[in-house]
C-alpha cells in the first residue's frame, strides 16, 4: 500500500456492534478491536486494543436514545485523535436528535446543530449518515458530510414485489419531497397525508390528499417512532378502498407500544433498515440491512473515489 494512502479500520461503539461487524465484514476486514472500562457510577472509558496512528478510522455509532450512544461516539473519536490517527470518519447510520433541527417555539435548543458541534469539537474529521430528518442539518457542519439516501437498498425491494397499480405515500407534509422522489424512480402516483396534532407524537386528525381506491400504496418516511401515524394512515387508506398499505422507514425506533400498533393495523409490511435494532421480532417486520451501502461507500471515500453514483434520489 501506497505511504499516501493509509489503511483503514472500522471500529464500534457497544450498541452498534451488530451493525458495525457486517459493515466489516462487507468491507472485508476484521472489526477492529475496543474495551470498555466502566467505572461503578456508571462512567465508562473506551480504549483502542491496536495502533491506529496515521490511520483512517472508521466509528460506527447509532446515536439512538439513551445519550451513552452519543458520550461514547465523542469518547472514542477523541481517543481516536489523541491516537494520532490521521482521518476519524463518523459512521451514524441514524443521527440522533435529528428532529431538533430548528426553533419551532421560544426557549427551545437546536439540538441537532449541537451534536454538530460536539462532533467537531472531538475531533471527527468527516460524517456519515443515512436519511437525516431533515437535509438542511448538513450545514450544521464545518467538514464534509456524506448524506447517504436509504432509497438505494429499498427501491430494488420494492420493485421485487412487482406490485401493480402501485401508489407512493407521505405520511405527512414534510415528507412530500421524499415521496415525489420515489414516485418519479417508480413512474407512479403520489398521495399526502396531511395531519394535524395535539402534541408530540399524538395525532388528531389526519386527511388524505389524493386517490387510494384500487391502488397498492406505500407509505415512505424516514423513521417510525411510536407508529401512530403509520398505523392511523393505513387504516385510513384500506377504508378509502387501498388494496394493500405497506411502508418504509429508514430508522425503526419503535417506542412505546410501536409493535402493537403495527401487529394492530391494517399495514401489510413494514420495511425498515438495521440502523437501529430492533427491540423484538414481528411477522410483520422486514429488515433490509444498510451494512453493504455503507461498506461500499466507506470503501470509495478511503480510495478518494466519487460516490455520487450511490444516491439514486
Amino acid at each position: 500500500m501506497s505511504h499516501l494512502e493509509p489503511e483503514a479500520k472500522i471500529f464500534a461503539c457497544s450498541q452498534s456492534v451488530y451493525l458495525a461487524e457486517k459493515i466489516a465484514e462487507q468491507y472485508g476486514i476484521p472489526l477492529g478491536k475496543v474495551t470498555m472500562s466502566t467505572y461503578s457510577d456508571g462512567e465508562f472509558q473506551p480504549s483502542y486494543e491496536e495502533s491506529i496512528r496515521g490511520l483512517r478510522v472508521f466509528i460506527v455509532c447509532s446515536t439512538f436514545p439513551t445519550a451513552d450512544n452519543l458520550m461514547e461516539l465523542l469518547l472514542m473519536i477523541d481517543a481516536a485523535k489523541r491516537a494520532s490517527a490521521r482521518h476519524i470518519t463518523a459512521v451514524m447510520p441514524y443521527f440522533g436528535w435529528a428532529r431538533q433541527d430548528r426553533k419551532d417555539k421560544p426557549r427551545v435548543p437546536i439540538g441537532a446543530k449541537l451534536v454538530a458541534n460536539l462532533l467537531d469539537a472531538a475531533g471527527a474529521t468527516r460524517v456519515m449518515t443515512m436519511d437525516l430528518h431533515a437535509d438542511q442539518i448538513q450545514g450544521f457542519f464545518e467538514k464534509p458530510v456524506d448524506h447517504l439516501f436509504a432509497s438505494t437498498i429499498f427501491l430494488p425491494y420494492v420493485k421485487s414485489l412487482n406490485l401493480d397499480n402501485l401508489t407512493i405515500a407521505s405520511p405527512d407534509m414534510g415528507g412530500s419531497k421524499r415521496a415525489y422522489a420515489y414516485s418519479k424512480f417508480l413512474e407512479s402516483d403520489v398521495v399526502i397525508c396531511y395531519k394535524q396534532r395535539k402534541a408530540a407524537n399524538v395525532i388528531d386528525t389526519m386527511e388524505l390528499i389524493g386517490e387510494v381506491k384500487g391502488r397498492n400504496v406505500i407509505l415512505v418516511d424516514d423513521m417510525i417512532d411510536t407508529g401512530g401515524t403509520l398505523a392511523k394512515a393505513a387504516d385510513l387508506m384500506i377504508e378509502k378502498g387501498a388494496l394493500s398499505v405497506r411502508a418504509i422507514c429508514t430508522h425503526a425506533i419503535l417506542s412505546g407500544d410501536a409493535y402493537e400498533k403495527i401487529e394492530n393495523s391494517k399495514l401489510s409490511e413494514l420495511i425498515v433498515t438495521d440502523s437501529i435494532p430492533l427491540k423484538k421480532e414481528s411477522k410483520k417486520i422486514k429488515v433490509v440491512s444498510c451494512a453493504p451501502l455503507f461498506a461500499e461507500v466507506m470503501h470509495m471515500v478511503h480510495h478518494n473515489n466519487s460516490i455520487s453514483g450511490k444516491f439514486i434520489m
